[in-house]
């Protein structure tokens, strides 16, 4: 049984970490704010963008650029982007993507190399000895649109040599502060438009030719999808890291009340038997 020195030492210990939590939730909502202003103002302008490359690419022949392409070799690694976060303390943030990402290699029929954005996947597969093309951590405090570009500018080169058959990208899509959603998006080849067909014309006209207005739109395209999915996977992570913060100051608030209770009953008891000896010393004299 633990005596009165410590359980004021764990209550102490308990205090010092529920201070701790505190600060890093009212760190964690300061920065969402701003994160989810980003990331709402991107969104509408990456979607449309999604949905004018995906009936380009279905409009258009192939050869007008080589993003639109088939794969020159279908039987190549695929290139699987992975963007976790730098730190922990974020619930299941990092944890249920990686479990993403492992099922998709493990059901993928072509072999996969990876591309790791963020030190919680990259440290996670290079335990694990995975084959790793391309790595980033420490960037998201100061996350830019050429993080995005240097991203897109791997993932072209391999495409368009013949290296990779494809590039997909696993990231958590910010739903609200409270959910977070793991997806998994196809970059390259350019997927075919989904819903109602007679939503944007499949008759463009281009002017100048097509070749000049993709070789620079179908870029800037990747660009803008990886930009969008890093701005998503930051404030994400800002909005589990709160979440999570703010369920372990409650938790360990209900540890010192718990403590302090199991404290003050053993500090009665001993009143209590020092007061039975007091008596009973006064009684027998």
């Amino acid at each position: 049984m633990p005596s009165l020195l410590d359980l004021r030492r764990r209550i102490r210990a308990t205090e010092s970490t529920q201070q701790l939590t505190k600060a890093m939730n009212t760190v964690a909502a300061s920065k969402l704010r701003k994160a989810q202003d980003r990331i709402i103002g991107a969104r509408p302008f990456a979607q449309l963008m999604q949905k004018v490359l995906s009936h380009l690419s279905s409009a258009t022949e192939t050869t007008a650029h080589p993003l639109l392409a088939s794969p020159i070799v279908p039987d190549a690694p695929v290139l699987l982007f992975v963007v976790t976060a730098d730190k922990g303390l974020c619930g299941s943030f990092n944890s249920s993507l990686l479990r993403k990402a492992r099922s998709f290699i493990e059901d993928s029929d072509v072999d996969v190399t990876l591309g790791l954005v963020g030190r919680r996947g990259r440290d996670h597969f290079a335990r694990r000895k995975a084959e790793i093309l391309f790595e980033r951590v420490n960037f998201f405090n100061s996350l830019s649109p050429s993080d995005a570009q240097e991203m897109a500018r791997v993932a072209i080169e391999h495409y368009t040599s013949g290296k990779v058959s494809g590039v997909s990208i696993i990231y958590n899509e910010f739903k609200n502060v409270i959910q977070q959603e793991v997806v998994v998006e196809q970059l390259l080849p350019i997927p075919e438009p989904t819903g109602d067909a007679g939503e944007l014309s499949s008759d463009y006209l281009y002017e100048p030719d097509p070749q000049v207005i993709l070789s620079d739109l179908v870029p800037r395209h990747i660009e803008t999808q990886l930009f969008r999915v890093l701005l998503e996977s930051d404030a994400a992570f800002l909005a589990a890291q709160m979440t999570a913060m703010d369920a372990a100051s409650k938790n360990a608030g209900e540890m010192i009340d718990e403590l302090t209770l199991r404290m003050n009953k053993l500090r009665q008891a001993a009143i209590t038997r020092e007061l039975i000896e007091v008596v009973s010393g006064a009684d027998a004299l």
